[in-house]
């Protein structure tokens, strides 16, 4: 009898066992979360251009890393884990857009541009993110990890599930189109 109650949820059964690999998880998703969700908040931001959505891309983030947790080879890459997350979800959004796009007619235009009395640092980064915006995704992926996070290399590379040398490639030929297309509206 001892053995059913250890098997249905008592001290040393599974159920406990279930229990506090649960709480493990959620506590170390809740250590990621309160010291990450703002700079990952901010990338979203960046790669889908609307708070809200940003939002719920680091939410779902940050749910599938909750649900995923056992799964993880090295707990301490949660937080690779999760910026790759956050990563396919902002492409998940701008597939979703596209399509959009393509099926549903334009109801209304977006509405006109910024007055001359615009703070011009407020221009400057309307002007930078329209550019990226334009960019191949895995360029703007790169630039903003890169620039916008102030991730190295190494970081990029794991994020992205690339080589170190494809990330200082598609940097380098990413800048150079920023670059190209920044130079055009200048002039």
């Amino acid at each position: 009898m001892a053995g059913a109650a250890d098997e249905a949820g008592g001290p040393g059964g599974r159920a406990g066992a279930a229990r506090s690999d649960s709480s493990d998880a959620a506590a170390a998703v809740t250590d990621l979360f309160r010291q990450h969700h703002l700079e990952l908040v901010r990338l979203a931001l960046v790669m889908v251009g609307d708070l809200a959505t940003a939002e719920d891309v680091v939410q779902d983030a940050f749910e599938r890393l909750h649900r995923g947790w056992r799964g993880l080879r090295q707990p301490s890459s949660g937080l690779a884990y999760v910026r790759s997350s956050v990563m396919n979800g902002c492409r998940s959004v701008h597939r979703r857009a596209a399509v959009a796009r393509k099926h549903v007619p334009r109801l209304a235009e977006p509405p006109g541009t910024h007055g001359e009395d615009a703070a011009s640092a407020a221009g400057d980064r309307g002007e930078v993110a329209a550019a990226l915006r334009l960019l191949p995704r895995r360029q703007r992926e790169v630039l903003v990890l890169r620039y916008y996070l102030d991730l190295d290399v190494a970081e990029i590379a794991d994020t992205l599930r690339i080589s170190p040398s494809a990330v200082r490639a598609t940097n380098t030929r990413g800048l150079a189109a920023l670059a190209r297309t920044l130079g055009g509206t200048e002039q």
